[in-house]
């Protein structure tokens, strides 16, 4: 697929290899921000953006949850990168020679047993890739970052430690934004992604739902978001299996139309393989 793609972080880092898994044909584009991403796909600079949303072993990616309702733009797929965590340093430098290792503050967590098991202190960086490049740079045996093979690879870095991430199903969700909305069956199981607010009255969440039990609707993913600063309003970010056209979906839908003010569809997208 020709065409751009842009992501948050630097050539190299985890949402560059999203990319590379999900577009292959697409000129990447790194932003410094997840606002960045959303920008550039809402102008038109680029045709797709990739957003970072959830990771299995830190959770999920504040930022992004909270952008995705006022981005203006719609999900056309998902995408699980499988995040291998590599010890990055300058050339002939070994892992004893490691004093401090710079990641991301979402990565760091996610190798904590590593570090300190080999004495290594974390230091914060704004990117992965970032990190990658500016150890390249600094020349220093002591530092190291904490990357992907591909940083390795972009940035002349030697691998000195391979998949030293804790959990060892650690793995990352993307999706693929775009300005105009696609909701076509591709594949197999279809995946909707909607916000709501519920109505003032009392038990409404609880009535709201009910609907999707009642009809064999599988909810994968509920959260809650508070709304204008308060308190007082509250919206709701779901993940449902099913497509809007599926008959048990549009009557899970319809009863959770009767007990909020507004029911806003994000996105209606294929599954990805690696969902599990």
């Amino acid at each position: 697929m020709a065409g751009r793609i842009a992501f948050q972080g630097e050539l190299g880092a985890y949402s560059h290899q999203a990319c590379a898994q999900a577009r292959p044909g697409m000129e990447v584009v790194p932003c410094t921000t997840f606002e960045d991403v959303v920008e550039m796909t809402q102008s038109g600079a680029v045709d797709l953006g990739m957003l970072a949303v959830e990771n299995s072993t830190y959770g999920r990616v504040a930022d992004v949850h909270s952008l995705l309702p006022r981005a203006g733009l719609h999900i056309v797929d998902e995408a699980f990168v499988r995040v291998h965590v590599n010890l990055l340093g300058v050339r002939g430098a070994a892992l004893e020679d490691v004093k401090e290792a710079h990641g991301h503050v979402v990565i760091l967590p996610q190798c904590a047993g590593f570090l300190k098991a080999h004495g290594i202190r974390g230091k914060v960086s704004s990117d992965n890739a970032r990190a990658a490049r500016e150890v390249a740079e600094a020349g220093d045996r002591s530092r190291a970052a904490l990357a992907s093979e591909l940083a390795a690879e972009i940035y002349g870095l030697d691998v000195l430690a391979r998949h030293i991430e804790d959990q060892k199903n650690n793995t990352t969700r993307f999706l693929v934004m775009s300005r105009t909305p696609d909701h076509s069956r591709r594949g197999g199981t279809m995946i909707t992604t909607f916000t709501f607010r519920v109505r003032n009255i009392p038990a409404a969440l609880y009535k709201a739902l009910g609907g999707f039990a009642t009809n064999g609707v599988n909810m994968t993913k509920l959260e809650s978001y508070m709304v204008g600063g308060t308190f007082t309003a509250t919206e709701f970010y779901a993940d449902i299996e099913g497509h809007p056209e599926d008959p048990n979906v549009a009557l899970a839908l319809e009863e959770l139309a009767y007990f909020t003010t507004h029911i806003t569809i994000l996105g209606v997208y294929p599954s990805d393989r690696a969902r599990g």
